[in-house]
């Protein structure tokens, strides 16, 4: 049985710059979505979002009216919510059942947004463990696991590899086929321990088996 992706581009308004080409590139079954400056974005691009949704405070008046010119479906809410735009847009995308969910726009500018768009991650990863869930930029590939075991692959564009425990305790970890192996070590919240670590073979293997990892794969 053949399954095919279903993929969505999640664009968010953080500084254009840092967004790679590769957020914009139609190859494979993708759908586009824009978040709050992230759908003008994807106008300049020439892409037109499938949906698109924020509060809009952070464009123009000439941006907003190209936006509502081009998209017909769009969700705009007051500035003064309970949600942050992105967790609306995430909302919105799970709702689509994609098997991934690649986020740009996430990363730079206002470290709140920053940090609260990085640990948003862990809660929709939690809820929906059947979606590969990343955040990306031109830099960094942010993703989060839970207790298990994992393979992955060489990325020669970003060799840096670092595991990040998001809960008190991250017990049971090992590292295999890299530069820095562990074995059934305990890394607590806040240690630095596993912070740029590299894959020495084209796959290497880690597992755990309490707690939360965000891993970061990233270069210089």
């Amino acid at each position: 049985m053949v399954t095919h992706e279903k993929v969505i581009h999640l664009i968010a308004g953080g500084p254009k710059h840092l967004i790679p080409d590769s957020a914009f590139s139609n190859i494979g079954n993708i759908e586009w979505m824009g978040v709050d400056r992230g759908v003008s974005y994807l106008l300049e691009e020439g892409i037109i979002p499938h949906f698109a949704v924020g509060d809009f405070d952070s464009v123009t008046d000439e941006e907003w009216t190209e936006i509502t010119l081009h998209i017909d479906e769009i969700s705009r809410f007051r500035a003064e919510k309970d949600e942050t735009d992105m967790e609306l847009a995430m909302e919105w995308a799970l709702k689509q059942n994609p098997t991934k969910i690649k986020i740009f726009g996430a990363t730079g500018g206002r470290l709140d947004h920053f940090m609260a768009n990085a640990l948003m991650l862990s809660h929709y990863q939690k809820q929906n463990v059947l979606v590969k869930i990343e955040m990306l930029d031109l830099q960094n590939a942010i993703s989060i696991y839970f207790p298990g075991r994992y393979q992955i692959q060489t990325d020669i564009q970003k060799k840096y590899i670092s595991f990040i425990p998001l809960t008190t305790d991250v017990t049971g970890l090992t590292l295999t086929g890299f530069k820095y192996p562990l074995t059934n070590h305990r890394v607590p919240f806040g240690s630095s321990l596993c912070i740029s670590n590299e894959l020495l073979l084209e796959t290497g293997t880690f597992l755990f088996e309490n707690g939360i990892l965000m891993m970061i794969r990233s270069n210089d």
